[in-house]
């Protein structure tokens, strides 16, 4: 049965396509916009071939497709910022649509973009050729694998390789980085190197703290623990970068310290940044003029009653957009209950599952 509302969801990964379907099917007009050219957000253009591959994806949006769900791929909304971190997320949009525009046109607005803004290490040297974040490499080989021919793609064949951040993205910098055939591959992680084991006593019912291998790691990579980068060191030609110099760092005083007499330099003509995400691009929220709360995501709650709804009438949001950075479990969870809330916005009351 179609209620005649319309719902705009911005953003195409997993928060916005569960949401999507899930609004659909208690039958409402959904539009799924997209800044890329392909439908899934980072499922698509951030977790490698390796890990996940994008049949799945493909499939999915054919069965929401069927069931009614309009997409738009290639629509910019709001806008990105011009200059820093946020002017180097993947962006392969051919127009823009304005936050007044959804405002008019929809009677709901979903914001369920992902966490993009990638965590910057500003030492001397950063604007060094060969030093990028690991969202500028990952989307492109994902990109290339799906057969588009790209201009001048980043390649780390034959190339010393360092992939600073010991996280799941900085995993599959090294899985990449390896694939393509790289000379050498090594992880910087700044925290010391957990235990094999955990302490289950100690941790439960917490996530676990233990060193996790993945498959990536057992391909070929070095990994070096309790590590610090202070600069990118240069060519002296061209611009490039050819190393980077690092310190061994301790907890002392519940503060990371540098040790001293271990400073060391490290061979690099590649260096990726995968350091985490530290929040949504603040340029889509503040085209909707949202409040943020201090970490810079979408102010909102998750309460039954008013969750995910934000400062501003008519629009919600979920998944990495309220929450910060997370996995793609929680990105489902917050757009399947994110949808429930739209629903009971439109119409008062909503038999979707909670």
């Amino acid at each position: 049965v179609k209620t005649g509302k319309s719902v705009a969801v911005v953003g195409s990964g997993p928060a916005g396509l569960a949401a999507a379907q899930q609004l659909a099917r208690a039958g409402h007009a959904v539009t799924v916009f997209e800044k890329n050219d392909r439908i899934g957000g980072l499922l698509r253009y951030g977790i490698p071939d390796f890990k996940l591959e994008k049949t799945h994806i493909d499939q999915r949006v054919a069965q929401m497709q069927a069931e009614g769900v309009v997409f738009r791929t290639g629509v910019l909304v709001g806008g990105l910022p011009g200059e820093g971190p946020g002017a180097k997320v993947n962006n392969l949009a051919r127009e823009t649509v304005s936050a007044a525009q959804l405002m008019q046109e929809f009677d709901a607005v979903l914001l369920a973009g992902g966490a993009e803004q990638s965590r910057d290490l500003p030492v001397p040297g950063r604007t060094l050729d060969g030093v990028h974040f690991a969202m500028e490499l990952l989307p492109e080989q994902n990109r290339s694998n799906a057969g588009d021919k790209l201009k001048e793609p980043i390649s780390a064949k034959g190339k010393h390789v360092i992939v600073i951040g010991g996280g799941d993205t900085g995993s599959d910098c090294v899985g990449t980085s390896n694939r393509h055939g790289a000379k050498s591959v090594t992880q910087f992680e700044v925290m010391p190197m957990p235990p094999e084991q955990e302490d289950k006593p100690l941790t439960w019912p917490y996530w676990p703290i233990k060193l996790r291998t993945s498959s990536s790691h057992e391909e070929g990579a070095t990994r070096e623990f309790a590590i610090s980068t202070k600069e990118f060191v240069g060519d002296g030609k061209g611009g490039k970068v050819k190393a980077l110099k690092t310190v061994q760092i301790e907890f002392k005083d519940g503060k990371l310290t540098e040790v001293a007499g271990t400073e060391k330099e490290w061979p690099a003509d590649l260096v990726l940044l995968a350091m985490g995400f530290t929040n949504p691009l603040a340029s889509v929220l503040d085209a909707f003029g949202i409040d943020k709360d201090a970490r810079g995501n979408a102010k909102a709650s998750t309460e039954a009653a008013g969750g995910y709804q934000t400062s501003v009438n008519k629009v919600f949001a979920a998944g990495d957009m309220r929450r910060g950075q997370s996995l793609v479990v929680w990105a489902i969870r917050e757009g399947r209950q994110a949808a429930r809330a739209v629903d009971e916005f439109l119409m008062g009351a909503s038999i979707l599952p909670r």
